[in-house]
């Protein structure tokens, strides 16, 4: 190889490392972690291998590392391909205790300054190095599969990988040794340069570990549905998973799960979509494909006015990147269909009060020990047997979506037992992702009703038990305000039909919400659209109950009469004018949605007695 530029050229602290490097080579430490995946915040380390002092080292997780640890002490220098980015974050955070030298060579940089570009075997290939004798088709994902196959039981997976490791540790002193030759690196030693390839391809590289044997019982246990799930009301629920696809030529992965019991199918058509699930009457319905767009984004498509402006991510994906999964953005153009169909179905399904997630189903595979999308059906099959998933797709024919649907609703499973966390802003819906803490919510009572049938009365009471209150009409008064308009009945009605037409109805749900962030009980007076039950649903999954308030039309009237204080047929005309407006007309639709129904023609006394009644039953079944 050329030599491509003097050694003047390579900057003193560059040089500096290497002249570290070849004063103490016995003391370099090469080396190369295996993980589950490429997130920091997701996966973990599986196994570490090393070089030091001409002997070959690896620690296999849940072993000891302090073998690792004295050699870390021991080096001056580490050398690694991508460390620091990867290796580096990957073992401070799994080992805080290990100090590694702050010399430290990463073999990516040192090649690219050479023109060497792309990952290790790539570059090994251009160079001609070849240190993966019997290793054919082994790559960064085989070795995922390989840890996978070894906590199965298979002791053969983990000795094919501890070599997979140990010959990417092997091939580094050649990509050194390389690139120090091109760059035209000549140490200030007496005699010959060091060859680095002679320490980090040592004698011993062949020869495994002493005492491998197969993994200990806490590596293998993933926790199962019954003991995720058992005495919470998700246990049984009825949930939808959606895997969506871009488009209706190419068939979508569905699945209905009750309880633990999947059923799937592929589905082609919205119109099929939407009466299949609407059919199943689901307590949640987990879609795979984003549901909003960027806060400040009109369309999906790139001739919007805003695109330059806002761009093509939203918070949840930025957030993902950040935490190291590799997630596409909503409005990339391979994604500006599936983003749109994903909202218009969404959309949908809203409007019939069926509260609607977008579902993150990657960290349910990671909560399973499944390896992520791609491994094949046979490892999703068999994760979700594991978890406790039955149904007919275990020994049947389905394909790869049928299976991610499945994981799509337990991600609904998941939310409905509080054991997931949020990503979004109060513009954005959020992307649910699983997770095991649990994140307790706030109890909440949702009333809706006709007008005068007593759901502020009923509120009230609920106060009065130190529920903190809130309704929509505040969030309206408040815009009403913004616009100088008076704060009576008439123009609330008007701007909330203004709002509900717009599709800002979520929009004022998480205002409503907003005005009452961190009580531990609420009550939100004024349900009025099918959409405001799916958003609470959403939100506060069976935290969440919906009563419905009624009441005889007479009494209604009388009432409304009784607290405008007017004469009997102007009382009367206003009460059917403002019963007759267009955000009135959905308040039916709402009864059929809500977990209880009251008829308020009692006293204020027995409306109390009841919601007191209702409210120990809650409490016992959540």
């Amino acid at each position: 190889m050329p030599r491509i530029q003097t050694a003047r050229a390579i900057p003193k602290e560059l040089r500096d490392k290497i002249a570290i490097c070849h004063e103490h080579p016995q003391r370099v430490l090469f080396l190369d972690i295996e993980t589950t995946g490429l997130s920091h915040f997701y996966d973990e380390i599986t196994i570490v291998g090393w070089t030091i002092g001409g002997q070959s080292g690896t620690f296999i997780k849940g072993q000891d590392p302090s073998e690792l640890i004295r050699a870390a002490q021991h080096s001056v220098a580490v050398v690694t391909f991508n460390g620091i980015r990867f290796d580096q974050r990957f073992l401070k955070q799994e080992f805080p205790h290990v100090c590694l030298p702050e010399t430290h060579i990463d073999l990516m940089y040192l090649c690219r300054r050479v023109g060497l570009t792309g990952g290790q075997k790539a570059i090994e290939i251009t160079l001609g190095l070849n240190f993966r004798e019997d290793l054919e088709g082994v790559d960064g994902f085989a070795a995922v599969l390989l840890w996978h196959q070894y906590l199965r039981g298979d002791l053969t997976a983990l000795k094919r990988l501890i070599a997979y490791n140990r010959a990417d540790i092997a091939a580094m002193g050649g990509l050194m040794d390389h690139a120090l030759d091109m760059l035209g690196y000549e140490p200030d030693l007496i005699g010959r340069a060091v060859k680095f390839v002679d320490w980090s391809n040592p004698k011993d590289r062949h020869r495994l570990p002493a005492g491998l044997k197969k993994p200990a019982p806490e590596l293998t246990r993933a926790p199962t549905f019954r003991e995720l799930f058992d005495g919470h009301r998700a246990e049984t629920s009825r949930i939808v998973g959606i895997d969506l696809t871009g488009s209706e030529a190419r068939p979508t992965g569905w699945c209905l799960l009750e309880g633990a019991k999947a059923k799937t199918e592929t589905i082609s058509s919205d119109d099929d979509l939407i009466e299949r699930t609407m059919s199943a009457s689901p307590d949640l319905v987990s879609i795979d494909s984003p549901l909003c767009l960027p806060f400040g984004r009109q369309t999906v498509f790139d001739d919007d006015p805003t695109r330059d402006e806002i761009g093509i991510m939203r918070f949840c994906e930025r957030e993902l990147k950040r935490r190291g999964v590799n997630v596409y953005p909503c409005l990339l153009p391979s994604m500006q269909k599936l983003t749109a169909r994903g909202i218009r179905l969404a959309a949908i399904f809203r409007s019939h009060g069926l509260p609607v997630i977008e579902s993150y189903p990657g960290a349910a595979q990671d909560v399973m020990r499944i390896p992520r999308k791609g491994a094949g059906e046979e490892w999703l099959k068999l994760g979700l047997k594991n978890f406790g998933i039955r149904g007919k797709y275990a020994a049947s024919k389905v394909t790869h979506d049928e299976l991610d649907a499945i994981t799509s609703a337990l991600v609904g499973t998941f939310h409905l037992a509080e054991l997931s966390e949020e990503l979004g802003t109060a513009n954005e819906a959020p992307l649910i992702i699983p997770r095991l803490e649990v994140s307790r919510k706030p109890i909440v009572i949702g009333a809706s009703g006709p007008i005068a049938a007593g759901k502020t009365t009923l509120a009230e009471i609920l106060q009065n038990q130190g529920f903190a209150y809130t309704r929509f009409s505040l969030v309206i008064d408040d815009i009403l305000k913004e616009r100088n308009l008076p704060l009576d009945r008439h123009h609330r009605q008007l701007v909330g039909a203004e709002i509900n037409r717009d599709g800002r109805q979520r929009e004022l749900a998480e205002r409503t919400i907003s005005r009452v962030a961190g009580a531990a009980a609420i009550v939100v007076d004024g349900l009025r659209f099918p959409d405001d039950h799916a958003f609470l649903k959403e939100k506060f999954g069976f935290r969440f109950h919906h009563i419905h308030v009624s009441a005889p039309d007479e009494v209604r009237r009388a009432r409304y009469a009784e607290r405008l204080e007017l004469p009997p047929l102007q009382a009367a005309t206003a009460f059917d004018e403002a019963n007759a407006s267009e955000v009135e007309r959905m308040v039916p639709t709402l009864r059929p949605l809500a977990e209880q129904t009251v008829f308020n023609v009692g006293t204020k006394d027995d409306m109390a007695a009841l919601l007191l009644s209702l409210l120990a039953q809650w409490e016992e079944g959540n």
